[in-house]
C-alpha cells in the first residue's frame, strides 16, 4: 500500500512506494526534500491526545512568572558595602569589598570586580592587611571557600600588587 503525505514547501500531495519509508526523497512538484514517513502498520495504535485545559495552562504560566520573580530578588538580595569615602569605612566593611573583589574575580565579573578594587585601595594600609590575612589563613573565608588557593593566592597577589 502505498504511502500518502503532503509536501512541507507546496503542501502538495504525494504518494511513495513502501518500501520509500523512514528516507528522504524530493517533491515531484517543487524538488524540495522531504522526509518520508514510516507506513502505518495494523499493530499500531492510536495514539488518544486531549486537548489542552487552558486554566491549567494559565496556572502554570502564572508560577513560572511567580517563580522567576522570586528568584531574581533572591539573587538581588545582597546589599552592597556603603560607598568607600578614605576614613569613613570600617574594617568590617572594607573586608566585605575585599571578599566581594575576589568573588568575582573567582566568577569573572572583571569590569566589576575593576571599580570594586578602586573602592578598596583608598585603603591601602588596612586594606593589605586584610588581603596579608586571607593569605596567611589556612581556612579561606566561607564566601571564597570554593575557589582554589592557588587562584585565592594569585588573585590577592594582583591586588596587593595594584597598591
Amino acid at each position: 500500500m502505498p504511502i500518502t503525505l503532503h509536501c512541507e514547501s507546496c503542501k502538495k500531495k504525494i504518494i511513495a512506494p513502501d518500501n520509500a519509508g523512514g528516507k528522504w526523497g524530493k517533491c515531484p512538484f517543487c524538488n524540495h526534500r522531504c522526509y518520508i514517513p514510516m507506513p502505518e502498520t495494523e499493530e499500531e495504535e492510536e495514539l488518544k491526545l486531549s486537548p489542552i485545559d487552558e486554566s491549567e495552562e494559565k496556572q502554570y504560566n502564572q508560577m513560572m512568572k511567580e517563580t522567576f520573580n522570586i528568584t531574581e530578588n533572591l539573587l538581588h538580595v545582597t546589599e552592597e558595602p556603603a560607598e568607600a569615602t578614605p576614613g569613613k569605612t570600617s574594617e568590617t566593611e572594607l573586608m566585605a569589598l575585599v571578599i566581594k573583589y575576589l568573588r568575582l574575580m573567582a566568577d569573572g565579573s572583571l569590569d566589576e570586580a575593576n571599580s570594586i578594587a578602586g573602592k578598596i585601595a583608598a585603603y591601602k594600609a588596612t586594606a593589605r592587611t586584610i588581603l596579608g590575612n586571607i593569605l596567611k589563613s589556612k581556612q579561606p573565608e566561607p564566601q571564597l571557600q570554593d575557589i582554589p588557593k592557588k587562584v585565592l593566592e594569585r588573585y590577592i597577589r594582583d591586588m596587593l600588587a595594584r597598591m
